[in-house]
């Protein structure tokens, strides 16, 4: 029984933006029923399927029913308004006012049923003269500084995140003000819209430490100056790795790890402050020195002395690691038609109401009989909408 058991979610996003959040409140017990085109939705169509379900939609799909339905006709269009006054939550990712044309907008909605959560995620928001633009994750990263704070320290040459960060980031933060509006519901007992853009989200994300420079107007400088102090990848004899000293006892435990004790009280390293002004000397002083030594003999030093560290991890490595193993970071399932199924668990683990993953992302249509059926909606009419080609039902 997971902490959002009971609750019922309308999805009718596509891609990232919205699939992965509303996967996450799948997870945590949340009935999902994806609602898609009859042709399924873009992300379907990303990738060489499995089973007849690609790897990217799988993992942002996961746990979720599949209603494919032409919502362009009166039928479909019937099916999702009786399922909206069953429903607590209504989420939507199309570009602003697309969803008003369709007849499923918030005001629409809130008529049928007071107490809906309903959720609008766009590129930019409602207005402004992105408003109305087609998005993907690498416009907001260009627009939100993700592109500055990845760049080339030695060129400048702007870079990205090689993820959909953006698309990501939306996602947790739509899960978390699901989450939230549902509290507020039980409190208050009314339903409300939450609009959230994708560009508010990252730079949201970025702020605390992406944009210190910009915080206190009274004090602005340029961050740019400052941001390669993250940059924390050493090559050591064997393989990379990384090492950081935040603290000053931190930065003792390097010292001594790296036999440099001299540098402790070097007035360009001694605090905090000060490593973070030199930050690119202290890099290149620890870096000849941890070119030194193989990998597992420095790290092994490092964690003696309470200093942050670890290997860079290939991806193809990741599932090995004695940590991750460690965790059951990675869940691994066995499902008909699909074989063994690799996820990352879910993250919050919960004492009482625990998270699972229960059931494989659906194929398209896959629970369309399964949904009319509780809609009281007879096998006749169904066949009917089938062969119409208004709904896929999967016998």
């Amino acid at each position: 029984m997971g902490p959002l058991e009971g609750v019922k979610i309308l999805d009718l996003t596509s891609m990232i933006s919205g699939p992965m959040g509303a996967m996450i409140l799948a997870d945590q017990g949340a009935e999902v029923i994806k609602v898609e085109p009859i042709a399924g939705e873009q992300l379907r169509h990303m990738a060489s399927p499995h089973n007849g379900v690609n790897a990217p939609f799988y993992s942002c799909n996961r746990g979720k029913k599949s209603l494919a339905i032409d919502l362009k006709s009166e039928e479909g269009k019937e099916i999702l308004l009786k399922l909206v006054k069953e429903s607590d939550v209504f989420m939507q990712n199309f570009r602003p006012g697309t969803i008003d044309r369709m007849g499923f907008g918030y005001e629409t909605l809130k008529k049928i049923n007071s107490n809906l959560i309903y959720l609008s995620i766009s590129g930019f928001g409602d207005k402004g003269p992105y408003a109305n633009s087609r998005v993907y994750d690498p416009v907001i990263q260009a627009l939100s500084g993700a592109t500055d704070i990845q760049a080339d320290r030695e060129s400048g040459t702007p870079k990205m995140f090689r993820i959909v960060v953006a698309d990501k980031v939306t996602s947790l933060t739509a899960a978390q003000a699901v989450s939230s509006a549902l509290y507020a519901r039980e409190k208050n007992s009314f339903g409300q819209h939450i609009r959230l853009s994708m560009l508010d989200s990252v730079i949201a994300f970025f702020w605390p430490e992406g944009m210190t420079g910009l915080v206190f107007k009274d004090n602005e400088f340029d961050v740019r100056k400052l941001q390669g102090s993250q940059d924390l990848i050493y090559k050591a004899k064997d393989r990379y790795i990384t090492a950081g000293a935040v603290s000053d006892a931190e930065w003792i435990g390097m010292c001594n790890a790296l036999n440099m004790q001299d540098l402790v009280e070097d007035e360009r390293f001694a605090t905090s402050a000060a490593r973070v002004v030199n930050a690119q000397e202290r890099k290149e002083i620890t870096g000849k020195e941890i070119a030194k030594w193989h990998s597992e003999e420095i790290l092994e030093r490092f964690q003696i002395e309470g200093v942050p560290s670890a290997p860079l991890l290939d991806r193809m490595e990741l599932m090995d690691h004695e940590q991750i193993i460690a965790n059951q970071t990675i869940l691994r399932d066995m499902y008909e038609g699909f074989g063994e199924v690799r996820q990352a668990r879910p993250a919050a683990t919960f004492e009482k109401t625990p998270s699972q993953i229960i059931r494989p992302a659906p194929k398209l249509g896959e629970h369309g009989k399964e949904i009319l059926d509780n809609l009281d909606i007879g096998r006749e009419e169904q066949k009917r909408l089938s062969k119409e080609g208004k709904v896929i039902i999967l016998e």
